[in-house]
């Protein structure tokens, strides 16, 4: 039943901010543009919602269906987190995703990691290396130049899924993306500088599920 939400071959939407990619497996494709694939997007009505569990189990389900499934999720708070060899940290969500999707876990699954250290003061990880320790109102004037590598890692994750299914003869749908939201997208204080609702869901041209408990 899921296949539906990824039998539409999505545009490749212009975005606002432009970056470059360095990647060579995202050559040819224009600044501020995603890689062209499918994309399904989970969010919530409140954090806890329910939406890294599910997005586990549509990485398994897509996977057990013979697809090459990634998660990713731009930015996530928390203070649970995996290191990874060599030492780059990402959210342990976006790991247990990795592995029901039968991936190996990739910074670019979660390019932003916030872990707290206080109430107002978080850890700033960006594609697994810190960048500071930062308050809230510093990292939210820091949040808008990070969009470029966002959508850099997603561009990057995306094409190595395509890789992948491209290399086992299947159609390139069978490499969707599995984004997750943050909280809720109704948050009106954080929507001015959302990069992980619905600005990234409309930079992948993504269908969205909402989840609620």
């Amino acid at each position: 039943m899921f296949e539906t939400f990824l039998h539409t071959e999505p545009d490749m939407p212009q975005n606002d901010t432009e970056f470059q990619i360095g990647s060579s497996d995202t050559a040819g494709h224009a600044p501020g543009c995603a890689f062209t694939a499918p994309a399904l997007m989970v969010q919530g009505t409140t954090s806890d919602a329910g939406k890294s569990i599910l997005c586990a189990a549509l990485c398994r389900i897509f996977k057990e269906d013979g697809m090459f499934p990634s998660p990713f999720k731009a930015q996530n708070m928390t203070g649970y987190a995996y290191t990874l060899p060599g030492g780059s940290r990402m959210g342990m969500a976006q790991v247990i995703q990795a592995w029901a999707a039968g991936r190996e876990p990739d910074v670019r699954m979660n390019p932003i990691l916030l872990m707290p250290t206080s109430h107002t003061v978080s850890e700033v990880f960006l594609l697994g290396r810190l960048q500071g320790v930062m308050t809230g109102r510093d990292y939210f004037a820091y949040k808008p130049a990070l969009f470029p590598a966002v959508a850099a890692a997603y561009n990057g994750l995306a094409a190595s899924g395509k890789a992948l299914a491209d290399s086992a003869e299947n159609s390139p749908a069978a490499a969707p993306m599995i984004l997750e939201g943050a909280g809720s997208p109704a948050e009106i204080n954080l929507r001015e500088h959302d990069i992980v609702n619905m600005r990234m869901a409309e930079f992948a041209d993504a269908k969205v599920l909402l989840v609620g408990d």
